[in-house]
């Protein structure tokens, strides 16, 4: 059997693990959203719980054990630099919105994806409270509960239905009348993952973000037919020894590729 076909086959079981661990990653979060939890903050102000330690447990013990040959990024796990020497690599994000996740508020979710030489090749997103599952495997399209969906198309300059932090938007459409920014959404890849089944236009990433908020979102957003890069159009490569990204957009590609050439367009700060 040609090495192609093994991996193939492996991607196919790998897909069927990680949807069966990341819906159970996300009853587990389920389980525990309300109650009484354990909370402390890391570094300067990112909140963590007990939940988020719980579900990053469970993920961790489920795909590992499975894939013993792949590396591990994690959001609540330390990171071990060995993950660069490996081909594949889970990228993990347990509970991604943990503010929303403790504040009572339905935009959290549960972020996985499977990362093959710096590039996403199976993502799932899952959202229990608003019983949204998004899988993607490459080459393969995405789907929103099993069903395929795909990302708004057209080729004029459009943010009727964006997401995002307000200055830069503004920045972009400084002159736009027709702009309506969505509400704040907790988890970056919640916000991301509306771009690729057309609840928003584009969707954009302040500085700052990690690996493990975006690796799942993007191959969701890309298979949609969308893209996802930096706002400058530089592609984004995941496990790499530096895992923070600056600012990032995400829509169809026709639009994609306006609101680069816009910010391109744009004087300096």
């Amino acid at each position: 059997m040609a090495d192609g076909e093994t991996g193939d086959l492996g991607l196919a079981a790998d897909a069927g693990l990680l949807k069966e661990a990341v819906r159970e990653a996300g009853e587990l979060a389920h389980a525990m959203f309300g109650t009484e939890l354990r909370k402390w903050t890391k570094g300067a102000s990112s909140p963590v719980s007990e939940a988020d330690m719980a579900v990053n447990a469970l993920l961790e013990g489920r795909l590992r054990s499975a894939t013993p040959d792949y590396g591990w990024l994690s959001e609540e796990s330390a990171d071990d630099r060995t993950r660069l020497g490996y081909r594949r690599v889970w990228i993990v994000d347990p509970i991604d919105g943990t503010r929303s996740y403790l504040g009572s508020r339905n935009d959290w979710c549960v972020s996985v994806a499977l990362v093959e030489d710096n590039s996403p090749v199976l993502a799932a997103v899952y959202a229990p409270l608003t019983q949204e599952f998004f899988f993607a495997a490459r080459g393969q399209g995405t789907t929103l509960n099993d069903q395929s969906v795909h990302a708004c198309q057209g080729t004029a300059l459009d943010f009727s239905r964006v997401a995002g932090p307000k200055p830069l938007v503004e920045r972009l459409a400084p002159d736009s009348t027709r702009v309506e920014l969505h509400p704040r959404i907790g988890s970056l890849a919640l916000r991301l993952c509306r771009v690729a089944h057309g609840a928003l236009d584009a969707a954009f990433a302040g500085g700052q973000s990690r690996d493990w908020d975006l690796a799942a979102a993007h191959l969701i957003v890309q298979e949609a037919g969308g893209k996802m890069t930096a706002l400058s159009g530089e592609a984004i490569l995941y496990n790499r020894p530096e895992v923070v990204h600056g600012v990032l957009v995400a829509a169809g590609r026709d639009r994609h590729a306006d609101i680069v050439a816009q910010y391109r367009r744009l004087p300096p700060d």
